[in-house]
């Protein structure tokens, strides 16, 4: 006669199973509600200075000198607006600021792919090597390169033109390396299909890797046109005419007054500065995500 013993997992009940499913749901959705409270924190303390700079431009320049500070603007206006189109040369400015920025932007999607595929996907002598001479220049502070580099301008005759605020920033080594990232990721199955076919390596470049490469080129799109358009300290070396002058440059010396700073007139054209970029972000948001969470950037 044979003794038939069970295991305690055969003896548990559909309704136990149900049970430990619940309890581990409910162990599992707790975290959330932490992580909703630390996200709706991170996102009020990085909006309330973009809401402060808006409603301030609003407001006339006593109100925002007063103290006690005032929230929201007692008494709306466009003055601040007013005068910062019609004191400054904004057209010429702002195509100034666009030229510079597009050309910058344009030049890095080119060269840092280029680079990022040859890194990446061509093995020729010395290439890791070189890679981390690119990799370190990322850790000298831009300061530092600032003298050096304005010598090398001004010897080549490019101060106070567009090629000279241009050129020495048509490639980062921060592109390069989100860009060799990326391609790194991509299957190598592809680019010898592409050479079995015949096709050479620009042609590769072209017709198979860069099409593939778009939320990485979104990503550094977007962050070249924000450092581009946000870039003070280059033009105020470089540019020494009122008509090379870009958007931040000419914000800051015309909003200085005979006695003192005028913040309204700052404010207006922080948010003028401001706004061309949120609208670049929030078109290219979907691929900057995307080119930031296959691109291995941390």
């Amino acid at each position: 006669m044979s003794t038939r013993t069970t295991s305690p997992e055969s003896t548990s009940t559909p309704a136990v199973k149900q049970n430990k499913t619940r309890a581990i749901a409910i162990g599992e959705a707790r975290p959330q509600w932490w992580l909703y409270v630390t996200l709706g924190l991170g996102l009020i303390v990085v909006v309330t200075p973009f809401l402060w700079m808006v409603l301030s431009s609003l407001k006339p320049e006593a109100e925002i000198r007063q103290s006690p500070p005032t929230w929201w603007p007692q008494t709306l206006t466009l003055e601040n607006f007013t005068e910062l189109f019609t004191r400054l040369d904004f057209p010429q400015f702002f195509t100034n600021s666009a030229v510079v920025a597009v050309f910058v932007t344009l030049g890095n999607l080119v060269f840092c792919s280029m680079l990022g595929y040859a890194f990446a996907k061509i093995d020729f002598w010395g290439r890791d090597w070189l890679f981390r001479i690119v990799l370190a220049t990322m850790m000298i502070p831009g300061v530092v390169m600032l003298v050096p580099l304005f010598v090398l301008v001004s010897k080549m005759g490019l101060v106070n033109t567009y090629a000279g605020l241009i050129l020495p920033f048509l490639a980062g080594p921060f592109g390069v390396f989100l860009m060799r990232q990326f391609i790194g990721a991509l299957p190598d199955e592809l680019i010898d299909a592409g050479r079995i076919d015949g096709a050479g390596e620009f042609r590769i470049f072209a017709r198979i890797i860069l099409p593939l490469c778009k939320p990485a080129l979104a990503t550094l799109g977007i962050l070249t046109f924000l450092g581009s358009w946000n870039n003070f300290l280059w033009p105020l070396v470089v540019a020494s005419s009122e008509d090379k002058y870009t958007l931040p440059v000419a914000l800051a010396l015309y909003s200085v007054g005979q006695n003192e700073n005028q913040y309204g007139l700052m404010l207006a054209g922080a948010v003028v500065v401001v706004v061309p970029v949120l609208i670049v972000f929030l078109i290219l948001q979907k691929h900057i995500i995307q080119g930031i969470a296959t691109s291995g950037i941390k």
